[in-house]
């Protein structure tokens, strides 16, 4: 064949097309259903069971992100309530999503501006430039950002900051929030190449930050500076908590020293190396703050202690590339679930590291593990609990499968406790940088 699509072989895939029965029968469903309903596996459906063998205690009724992209923040919240849950004995607590979203939103928009006075030097073409410019406040995030906002500005219970129109629908907002940031950076670099002086520049830029302040507020209330806490625990009994600040919640009630978690991933390409760490370049929300951090591992590792962590009755926050062999209505993520091979008469051959490589799957989504279920010690499948509301799988609670574990998950945030001195040292070494567009900077929605 020369480089371009002649007829002559345009008929060619059409008789080679049109004489294959089984690609009519597929082309028969495909054009009136979704693919996923006609190429689902019954062996591998009529299979589906969510009992598990090793299970934590705690869990409570399952949250919905809605149609906003803080799964990375419902995640983290949801691990922290499992623990003020037995603390306090509550059936069921939410922490504010919308409070997190608030001053995530507040601080991408600094660490933007910040990263723009940086980069003033760089034309507009570059590619970091055009990265930088693409997604500044977009709703994603990864665990070191988690960590950042909560050591900074606490949290609150859900009824003290309730849920906004935009933070459950977060699309407007963050089109117009990032109109306005665009326009910001072409006036800090105006201002910098204009000669202005660092101290002038930095006076901008608080201007800039109270407009997009203000534009928060109306999108999303107000974070709340004072408030009381009110619960009734499993036994009726009343408990009141008054003049709480959101730091103070945090750190009287909460309690948890998030900087004793480790997060670590597995990137299996033939230049990253096992047993390092790596940072992302450009990538965070508080400037100041702690840089995002993983440790390299295989991917037996992450299984091991991810094992090890729910046998201890400590739920674990990962991330994953959801939307590869997963059906949101039965809740199951399943590498053997559809026969897309099948259906459409060919293979889909590509590695995990080389699906990284090639643009094929990156960290999509972050969700909670509450159980495993283990025969003779290996792990067949894990329990999933996710941020879409109660209305698919398990009232709101998935299957992994073990297969579907080795191909696309890529983080797990283990406590230190579990975890060898040797990782946690190797954990604070001086990371790797990789470049912002790299995927293991991808942000989970």
């Amino acid at each position: 064949m020369g480089k371009e699509i002649t007829l002559s072989n345009v008929n060619k895939y059409l008789k080679k097309f049109t004489s294959d029965p089984q690609a009519r029968i597929s082309m028969n469903a495909a054009t009136r259903t979704d693919v996923r309903r006609v190429a689902m596996n019954w062996e591998s459906f009529r299979e589906i069971d969510h009992t598990f063998s090793e299970k934590v205690s705690g869990e409570m009724k399952a949250t919905s992100q809605k149609r906003s992209g803080r799964c990375w923040g419902f995640a983290g919240l949801n691990l922290l309530r499992i623990y003020l849950g037995r603390k306090y004995k509550i059936k069921n607590f939410e922490f504010s999503q919308n409070y997190f979203m608030f001053y995530d939103k507040l601080e991408k928009a600094n660490y933007f501006l910040e990263n723009i006075i940086e980069t003033s030097d760089k034309p507009t073409d570059s590619r970091l430039i055009m990265h930088l410019l693409d997604s500044p406040i977009q709703d994603g995030g990864q665990w070191d950002m988690f960590v950042n906002l909560l050591m900074k500005y606490g949290t609150v219970p859900k009824k003290v900051m309730a849920e906004s129109y935009h933070s459950s629908n977060s699309s407007q907002m963050n089109k117009l929030i990032t109109r306005k940031l665009r326009e910001f950076a072409k006036d800090l670099r105006l201002a910098v190449s204009s000669g202005k002086t660092s101290a002038q520049v930095s006076k901008i830029k608080d201007g800039m930050l109270s407009e997009i302040y203000q534009m928060l507020c109306i999108s999303l209330g107000t974070p709340p500076e004072k408030f009381d806490w009110s619960i009734r625990d499993k036994k009726e009994k009343f408990h009141r908590f008054t003049d709480l600040t959101p730091q103070s919640f945090f750190k009287k009630h909460v309690d948890i020293d998030l900087n004793d978690f480790v997060c670590l991933i597995n990137d299996p390409r033939p230049f990253t190396d096992y047993n390092k760490t790596y940072t992302v370049d450009y990538l965070g929300n508080v400037y100041g703050g702690n840089i995002i951090r993983y440790l390299n591992l295989e991917n037996e590792e992450l299984k091991k202690y991810t094992i090890k962590s729910i046998k201890a009755d400590d739920p674990v926050w990962f991330g994953c590339d959801v939307g590869k062999f997963f059906t949101r209505q039965f809740g199951v993520m399943d590498t053997s679930l559809f026969e897309f091979d099948k259906f459409y008469g060919t293979s889909f051959g590509m590695t995990k590291s080389e699906r990284l490589e090639y643009g094929d799957s990156v960290m999509t989504h972050a969700m909670l593990f509450t159980g495993v279920d283990l025969k003779d010690n290996k792990p067949i499948k894990w329990r999933v609990e996710n941020s879409w509301g109660p209305d698919h799988g398990e009232k709101g609670f998935d299957i992994m499968t073990d297969p579907w574990f080795d191909q696309f998950m890529y983080e797990v945030v283990i406590h230190k406790k579990h975890l060898t001195k040797k990782m946690i040292e190797m954990y604070k070494t001086e990371p790797i940088s990789l470049p912002p567009w790299d995927p293991m900077g991808s942000l989970a929605k």
